[in-house]
């Protein structure tokens, strides 16, 4: 493979990467410093740096940086091609955050959901704009080395927690989803309607068994343009759950009910009335919609879109990388995928109104455990969110290494170890996690603001010079309207659900 041959000189985590072109082992964020020993402290400095972007060498990669200080991003050249970065980071914002999006859309109502998936989607995209730029303007493609020059330690270990604790959430969640489904599909497979205890229907040996067979080697690969296959292949089967959701939709008759497990009836008994006992007015959609568990669609939406943790090392591999052509790569991902979630909620709800549960494959099970396209649409995402979970693994190593080896080359053992220990973690986080939707609300409230909003505005504000850009200019302005966004956002949906749970009508509980 051509890529071999950076994958030996340069390690995936940026910490590795820097420290290996010249030898020595210091920290990036260190290096930089001691060469311009005035820059931590203040502005100046930073009018230097950008008079050196001026320099031939800088301009290959737009990164704002002088020769001496380029060999440590840049002494590797980036290999991944433009598609294969956009599968990457498309596979890094599809997750499992599509199956809970027609949930999400059920309590928020058609019209709010669009207004609030666009909005997210276009902060997302401007928060990368805030990345990119800062990483053009210090020449760092690490988050952790971004929070490190505008705070020192304290800077780096907070955006290391926060991507840890973040993407730990998101493979979590696509754990969750393999022990969840898993199960189910070999059941309908094997046409077992009562399971006896069968180690093969263990939700909990599954997931072990996926994680060691599928995982383990794919988190092992040095660099993360290797996953752009994987990635491809990943997306094309959330492509095929979006088309069999569409067709779902035109095959399900609206007041469903739920199949007799123990009958073997073929046919659906299809009424005219819910479970409920409501009349078919419970078919209509609704186009606003404000109830106890909007407080989670908020926090879903945001989770739906987090790929900054992957941006700066996609970034990093990215053959002949602009901030521009990196901004393109990041657009088109968050468009396609935009498009995929509103598709996937809409026609989701549309197929079950107010039935639909947080997980929606689970609700298609009510009809029929036994229908084929359904069992194949599982396979599919199953597939899929497998495939996420390397993507998504790397940039938690990366933070590990920054934060606890900053100083250290790159060596098999202990890129070995740090994946084994994440994913025996992970491991026993899903076996005794509640449920998917708990995940997803706490994780997304907490993290989700800070890697979107605060910290990239906030890196921002401190980093970029009052000399060059004073308080009052517009991106400085932007900047702390982003923060405060994320600042609010982030009170709101934590306050929304402690009292959605000190209420005891908590669906994280209980399960919808």
């Amino acid at each position: 493979m051509s890529e071999d041959k950076p994958a030996d000189t340069a390690e995936t985590a940026p910490a590795e990467a820097n420290a290996i072109p010249n030898g020595k082992g210091h920290d990036p964020g260190e290096e930089i410093s001691a060469k311009t020993p005035p820059a931590e402290g203040g502005g100046n400095p930073h009018r230097t740096e950008n008079a050196e972007a001026n320099l031939p060498e800088g301009q290959e990669f737009l990164s704002g940086v002088g020769d001496k200080k380029t060999t440590h991003f840049t002494d590797f050249e980036g290999k991944t091609s433009f598609g294969m970065s956009v599968f990457n980071l498309g596979n890094a914002i599809m997750g499992s955050g599509i199956l809970g999006l027609a949930y999400a859309m059920a309590n928020t109502g058609v019209v709010l959901f669009l207004v609030l998936l666009t909005v997210v989607a276009v902060l997302s995209s401007y928060s990368i704009h805030i990345l990119l730029k800062l990483s053009g303007i210090v020449g760092i493609r690490a988050y952790e080395q971004l929070g490190y020059r505008a705070f020192g330690t304290p800077g780096k270990m907070a955006a290391g927690i926060a991507i840890t604790l973040q993407n730990i959430g998101a493979m979590s969640s696509y754990l969750y989803i393999v022990k969840y489904e898993f199960p189910l599909v070999i059941q309908a497979f094997l046409r077992v309607d009562k399971p006896a205890g069968e180690w093969y229907l263990n939700g909990n040996y599954l997931v072990m068994i996926v994680s060691v067979a599928i995982i383990f080697p794919l988190a092992l690969m040095k660099q993360l343009g290797y996953l752009g296959y994987t990635s491809g292949f990943s997306l094309s089967c959330m492509v095929f759950f979006l088309i069999s959701v569409i067709y779902k939709k035109f095959n399900t008759p609206c007041p469903f009910s739920d199949f007799a497990f123990n009958s073997t009836v073929s046919m659906l008994n299809v009424s005219a009335m819910d479970p409920d006992g409501n009349p078919d007015p419970s078919c209509i959609p609704k186009m606003a919609n404000l109830n106890s568990q909007t407080a989670y669609t908020i926090p879903i939406l945001a989770f739906a879109f987090v790929c900054h943790p992957e941006v700066l090392p996609i970034y990093t591999e990215l053959r002949n990388p602009t901030k521009k052509k990196m901004q393109h790569v990041a657009n088109i991902s968050i468009a396609v995928m935009y498009c995929m979630y509103f598709l996937a909620a809409l026609f989701g709800y549309l197929t079950f109104y107010g039935e639909v549960e947080a997980e929606l494959l689970h609700t298609y099970s009510r009809i029929d455990p036994y229908d084929s396209l359904i069992l194949c649409v599982r396979v599919a995402v199953l597939t899929a969110v497998t495939l996420t979970v390397p993507i998504v693994l790397f940039p938690v190593r990366r933070a590990i290494n920054q934060m606890a080896f900053p100083n250290k080359t790159f060596n098999w053992p202990r890129h070995i170890a740090i994946a084994v220990v994440l994913l025996t973690f992970i491991n026993l986080l899903v076996i005794f996690a509640p449920n998917i939707l708990g995940i997803f609300g706490i994780i997304g409230a907490t993290s989700a603001p800070c890697l979107i909003f605060i910290f990239p505005a906030v890196f921002y504000l401190r980093i970029v010079p009052k000399e060059e850009e004073p308080m009052t200019s517009f991106p400085k302005v932007m900047a702390v309207c982003f923060a405060t966004i994320g600042v609010l956002f982030m009170i709101m949906s934590l306050s929304f659900i402690i009292m959605d749970w000190t209420s005891g009508s908590s669906n994280a509980s209980s399960g919808h």
